[in-house]
């Protein structure tokens, strides 16, 4: 199973974790990674994670971030159909950013696309071409909980 994690996401763990939601997303997503250390998912990783991570103001964050990188099976460059995918998605209302994000998920046969962003969440749902989730959803899926 291929996920790909958009900024938002990899950022979570340095938001404030007194909110109840916000500590259970950041616990989720520590273990999909913990997955893709194991072997037991591949991340996927994109032209436009690097942009905006190279934004970032801080530092530590940037390169712990960065460091994620090596751990990706494939790194989707942002290419003419990748573009092309992105402004499809956009007419769905999604942010630019956002759309080049789930763009290069699409691209690189992502099997989910995981996000903490919950305006992101509704309008890749009614695109319908990529499962988006956030990180708890994300995981029961990648661990078939509900398969039973």
């Amino acid at each position: 199973m291929r996920i790909y994690l958009d900024l938002c996401c990899f950022n979570r763990p340095y938001d404030d974790q007194a909110q109840t939601r916000i500590r259970l997303e950041t616990e989720a997503k520590l273990v999909l990674q913990q997955k893709v250390r194991d072997g037991a998912c591949e991340l996927l990783w994109s032209a436009i994670l690097d942009y905006e991570n190279s934004r970032n103001p801080f530092d530590e964050r940037l390169l712990a971030i960065q460091q994620w990188r090596q751990m990706a099976v494939s790194c989707v460059m942002a290419d003419v159909g990748v573009v092309a995918e992105a402004r499809s998605i956009m007419a769905f209302g999604v942010a630019e950013f956002d759309a080049l994000h789930a763009a290069s998920a699409v691209a690189g046969g992502a099997n989910v696309f995981v996000t903490t962003d919950d305006k992101l969440l509704k309008n890749l749902r009614r695109f319908g071409g990529l499962f988006a989730a956030p990180p708890g959803e994300a995981l029961a899926y990648l661990e078939n909980w509900y398969e039973d």
